[in-house]
């Protein structure tokens, strides 16, 4: 019972990162912010297949939350590299 409490509340506040996150990522006003953005909501998705590993018992999923972190990681390191290499900014 208290672990099903825990699972409900989790997914609701994970739902309510994204929105903020994916708000974050509309309205950014410059790119290093829509980074970030982009980047939250990949980790967000792994806590949110990391739950669903709890509340399912399907352990094999965790290898799709670990992949995403993965590639997330690396696009932002992609991003990182461009803009420091004097990429299109708009930091006004």
């Amino acid at each position: 019972m208290v672990l099903q409490f825990a699972i409900i509340v989790s997914y609701a506040l994970l739902s309510l990162a994204l929105l903020l996150g994916f708000i974050r990522l509309v309205l950014g006003p410059s790119l290093p912010d829509r980074v970030v953005a982009l980047e939250l909501l990949a980790s967000l998705t792994v806590g949110f297949i990391a739950v669903s590993v709890v509340a399912s018992g399907r352990a094999p999923f965790l290898d799709v939350a670990m992949v995403l972190a993965l590639t997330a990681f690396l696009a932002a390191v992609g991003f990182a590299r461009y803009l420091e290499k004097g990429g299109h900014r708009v930091d006004h």
